[in-house]
C-alpha cells in the first residue's frame, strides 16, 4: 500500500461498535473481495471489501474476519485468517502480512493462516445460535455476479442448514454512516491530495490541451502524494462533453472559449474524496459563462446552509429544487408559465439539473447509508449542484465534501479554489504555488 500506516485504534473501536449490535450468541464472518480476472493471465487491480477493511484494516486478498463475542473459547472471539506467504510469493508479489504485521495493523490478536479456517469454524459454529453474513446491499448496484460473499453463503447454508442466518449489511450501514474522528482525518487527507491535483491543473490548462493530458496531471499529483489512485474514473469534459453526466472518454482537445468540467477525487487508505470544478480553458470566463457559474455557486451556498443534522433527504432535495428553479428563471432558461404548469413528478428544473445534490462519502464514493432517515452528525456528504445547457455548448458542476456537525457543517474542501475570480487569478498568475 502506498498510504502510511493507520493507527489500529480505528479498527478496534469499529469492532467494539459492531459487537454491540449483534444479537446474543452470534457469530459474524466477513470475506475479502474476489480477485477478478481481466484477460490472459492478468487480474484487475485488487480492491478490498470495504466492510472487512472497516473492521480490520487488512488490505490484502484472501482474508477472512470472524467475530464471535460469546464464543466459549476466548481464543476465537476475534480471529483473522490470512493467506500464508512463502518464498515464491515473496519473489513474484512481494511482502504479504505476517501474523505479527496483521496483529499490529488490525489489533486482532488471534491470527491464523487461511488453511485453518474450516477446522476452526467447525469447532465453534455449533455453539452459535445465529450467523451474520455480509452482502453488498447498495440499492444502486444489483448483484449480477456471484461474488465471494454470495458463494460463501451458499456453501455455509449447505453445510450448516439449521442455523439462524442474519444480514450483516444493515448493521454495517448503521455504523459506516457516522464517521469517527480517525475516519474524518483520512477523508481530509484524500481531500488535501485532491486540492494539490486541482491547483496543479489550474497552472497547466491552456487552449489546445487534451482532456487526457489534464487527467495525466491529476494522477501524477495523486501518486506523488501517496494516494492509491483515482477514487473513481475521472471526468474531464470540455465544451459540450460536460453535458454528458458520466463522460469518461477524456480524448478531446480543449478549445479556446471552452469550459472544462472536471469531476475527480483521490483515494487514500481506501477513503475517498469527490471534487467537481469547472474552469475556462483560456483562463477567462465569458460573461454568460460567469453568469451561469455564479448561479451554480449560489445554489451550492444555499445547499450548504440547509445541509445539517436532522433534515431529511426529501426536505433537502425539495428545497434545492426551489433554489434551482429560481436561478433558472433568472438565467432565462425557463419561464414562469413553465413552472406554473410543471408536473410534480418531473419538475421543469430537471431539464437542466438531472442528478441528486448530495450523496454520502467514505470507504465508497457513494457510501453505504439509509436514504430515508434524517442526516446525522458525523455524516460526510458531497454537495454538487450543476446546470447543463446543451444548447449553449457547456455545463457547469461544482462539488465539495462536507462533514455534518451539531453546529452545522464543515467544508473539507474549503481550501480548494472555487470563486470564479479566484480561478481566473490563479490561471493567469505565473507565480502561483499550491
Amino acid at each position: 500500500m502506498k498510504y502510511e500506516d493507520i493507527e489500529n485504534k480505528l479498527f478496534v473501536e469499529n469492532r467494539i461498535k459492531f459487537r454491540k449490535l449483534l444479537k446474543n450468541n452470534s457469530l459474524a464472518i466477513f470475506q475479502s473481495n474476489d480477485e477478478f480476472p481481466r484477460s490472459g493471465d492478468q487480474d484487475f487491480v485488487f480492491k478490498q471489501n470495504a466492510d472487512l477493511f472497516y473492521l480490520s484494516g487488512i488490505d490484502q486478498e484472501k482474508t477472512i474476519l470472524l467475530i464471535y463475542p460469546d464464543c466459549p473459547n476466548p481464543l476465537y472471539r476475534e480471529v483473522l485468517f490470512l493467506r500464508q506467504t512463502n518464498d515464491q510469493i515473496k519473489v513474484w508479489e512481494g511482502e504479504k502480512y505476517t501474523k505479527a504485521m496483521a496483529q499490529k495493523a488490525s489489533g486482532v490478536q488471534s491470527i491464523y493462516w487461511l488453511a485453518d479456517f474450516d477446522n476452526i469454524l467447525n469447532s465453534i459454529i455449533t455453539y452459535a445460535e445465529r450467523i451474520y453474513l455480509n452482502t453488498n446491499e447498495n440499492v444502486a448496484s444489483p448483484a449480477t455476479v456471484a461474488y465471494r460473499d454470495l458463494r460463501f453463503i451458499e456453501e455455509l447454508k449447505k453445510k450448516y442448514p439449521l442455523h439462524h442466518y442474519e444480514r450483516a449489511a444493515p448493521l454495517m450501514r448503521q455504523l459506516r454512516d457516522i464517521k469517527s474522528p480517525l475516519e474524518i482525518e483520512l477523508i481530509q487527507k484524500a481531500c488535501d491530495i485532491t486540492r494539490k491535483a486541482f491547483t496543479r491543473v489550474l497552472r497547466f490548462v491552456h487552449p489546445g490541451v487534451a482532456e487526457y493530458e489534464i487527467e495525466a496531471e491529476i494522477i501524477h499529483e495523486f501518486i506523488r502524494n501517496r494516494a492509491t489512485g483515482h477514487a473513481y474514473p475521472p471526468i474531464i469534459a470540455s465544451g459540450s462533453n460536460a453535458n454528458i453526466l458520466h463522460y469518461g472518454t477524456n480524448n478531446q482537445l480543449c478549445a479556446d472559449g471552452d469550459l472544462i468540467l472536471m469531476d475527480f477525487g483521490a483515494e487514500y487508505a481506501n477513503y475517498n474524496a469527490d471534487l467537481s470544478r469547472t474552469i475556462p480553458a483560456n483562463g477567462r470566463f465569458s460573461r454568460r459563462q460567469k453568469q451561469v457559474y455564479n448561479a451554480v455557486l449560489h445554489i451550492m451556498g444555499e445547499a450548504k446552509k440547509m445541509l445539517r443534522p436532522g433534515i431529511t433527504p426529501k426536505e433537502y432535495n425539495l428545497y434545492i429544487g426551489e433554489i434551482v428553479t429560481e436561478q433558472l428563471l433568472l438565467l432565462d432558461l425557463i419561464t414562469v408559465n413553465e413552472v406554473k404548469n410543471q408536473q410534480p413528478s418531473f419538475p421543469v428544473y430537471k431539464k437542466y439539473f438531472m442528478h441528486g445534490i448530495s450523496h454520502h462519502l467514505g470507504l465508497d464514493v457513494h457510501d453505504f447509508a439509509n436514504r430515508y432517515i434524517p442526516y446525522a452528525e458525523g455524516n460526510v456528504l458531497t454537495c454538487e449542484p450543476g446546470l447543463y445547457i446543451p444548447a449553449e455548448g457547456f455545463g457547469i458542476r461544482l462539488e465539495n465534501d462536507l462533514l455534518l456537525t451539531a453546529e452545522g457543517n464543515i467544508d473539507l474542501m474549503e481550501a480548494i479554489p472555487i470563486e470564479a475570480g479566484e480561478i481566473e487569478e490563479i490561471m493567469n498568475s505565473q507565480s502561483y504555488m499550491s
